[in-house]
């Protein structure tokens, strides 16, 4: 039977490492043997501190301090140094064992591999950094001073602004910077739901709370339990559920639908919208109680059209981005480009920017972004070549190359005919063909 359960151990993927009283290693299992770097068979019996060389060994033996104490210790955080010199991120679970007259007889180590969590962890902190948020701009400086004192406290926060102004950005950077970054960020579209629809979504439902319930349903409200949750849109609530909203804030409870058992939440609240709720307010289609709970600490965005003076460094973040995700080197943008991105009024904001820089990238064939580059959409006139070309940096590249594309298309392709209209040699015609990059489809 013994054996049979060192078989068992031997194959948890968590390591395993048994010591007694006096700290001689009794028992290890095969996934601690390949933590800790160390051959099968050769350390039982064993000094733990000649094979275990955890960062916590000097100072704050686990073994003695749970000798003191006389409690487990639970997911304790340390290092493994490697015989390759290499650390290994660990979380440990530490329980004493005792013999059968009830004395301390030694202990039991479980020790599991974070690192890779670790890293992921933090990836994300790094992500969503304040200091990764893009701006030069008085009016964001105003708002990034604020953001750390807010990340450490509970506080709803109202996050106003048009689309594409990067509210969700802001939301996602006060919860990974916060006590509760080990919690979900939960988001929630609120205008994106029909009303039933959302409410079952936001607080749940139980079997047979309406047709087509056949199963318990756990809720955003639940999921981000202990974390946060991002409420998009919350202008486009109805009354009914700003007043569920309302309770939640107030009293930290919700019901399921269909259920009358109150259930307490941990959650922290974090909304945004692009409506006026003032005007809102006013119209009587939202609630000034809900509005002065949530706007608790109100932080307002401003368009890009306002902060123009962040458009260069934000084209220069999206392009290194961008370049990355799409595997290009399109790493210049030519003086008119930029006069015109410096001008334009970006109705969708920050995230139309972006969109712009993309399409360039996709359709730029050299390392340079050109205004011909742009989506013809922007500049609200229509695809009349000439006016494509008075706009343009190289205008009569743009209007050769469209008279010998129309030409072309015309003859069917047929280059010794098109030649012979344009007046020059076969040859000619290769070479303009192949310098104004035009291809037959």
């Amino acid at each position: 039977m013994e054996k049979n359960y060192g078989l068992i151990l031997d194959n948890i993927p968590d390591g395993i490492l048994v010591m007694d009283i006096q700290k001689h290693i009794t028992f290890i299992n095969s996934a601690a043997n390949r933590l800790l770097g160390v051959n099968p068979g050769t350390v039982i019996g064993r000094i733990c501190g000649s094979v275990c060389k955890f960062a916590s060994c000097r100072n704050n033996c686990l073994l003695e301090r749970t000798l003191q104490t006389g409690e487990n210790i639970n997911n304790y955080e340390t290092e493994i140094l490697t015989p390759e010199g290499n650390l290994i991120a660990v979380s440990i679970n530490n329980s004493l064992l005792f013999d059968s007259s009830g004395k301390p007889s030694g202990s039991v180590h479980v020790m599991r591999d974070i690192s890779q969590v670790k890293f992921l962890t933090e990836k994300i902190e790094e992500k969503y950094s304040f200091n990764n948020i893009v701006a030069k701009n008085y009016k964001m400086k105003e708002i990034f001073e604020i953001l750390p004192a807010v990340a450490q406290t509970k506080t709803t926060v109202l996050i106003e602004g048009e689309s594409g102004t990067g509210k969700e950005l802001i939301a996602e950077a006060i919860h990974y910077n916060s006590p509760r970054k080990g919690g979900a960020f939960v988001k929630v579209n609120c205008g994106a739901l029909a009303e039933g629809i959302l409410e079952s979504e936001l607080f749940g439902h139980v079997k047979g709370a309406f047709t087509g319930a056949i199963n318990n349903k756990i809720g955003r409200f639940e999921l981000a339990n202990n974390g946060t949750i991002f409420l998009d849109e919350v202008g486009d609530m109805s009354q009914g559920l700003q007043v569920k909203l309302l309770r939640i804030l107030q009293n930290e409870e919700f019901e399921k639908v269909g259920s009358t058992k109150n259930q307490r939440i941990d959650v922290r609240v974090i909304a945004a919208t692009n409506r006026n709720l003032e005007e809102l307010i006013k119209k009587g289609e939202f609630r000034e109680d809900l509005y002065f709970r949530l706007s608790v600490v109100p932080i307002m965005l401003p368009p890009l059209r306002e902060r123009r003076d962040d458009v260069p460094l934000l084209i220069k973040h999206f392009m290194l981005k961008l370049n990355k995700k799409l595997s290009r080197n399109v790493n210049n943008i030519s003086p008119k480009a930029m006069e015109f991105l410096m001008n334009y009024e970006y109705p969708g904001n920050v995230r139309e920017l972006e969109n712009i820089l993309e399409h360039c990238i996709v359709v730029c064939r050299d390392n340079t972004i050109l205004i011909e580059h742009f989506p013809k959409k922007l500049f609200n006139i229509s695809s009349d070549p000439l006016e494509k070309a008075l706009a343009s940096d190289d205008p009569m590249r743009i209007v050769e190359k469209d008279v010998i594309t129309r030409i072309l298309k015309q003859s069917n392709w047929r280059y010794q005919e098109v030649a012979k209209k344009l007046n020059i040699s076969r040859t000619s015609l290769w070479r303009k063909m192949k310098t104004l990059e035009i291809r037959k489809p």
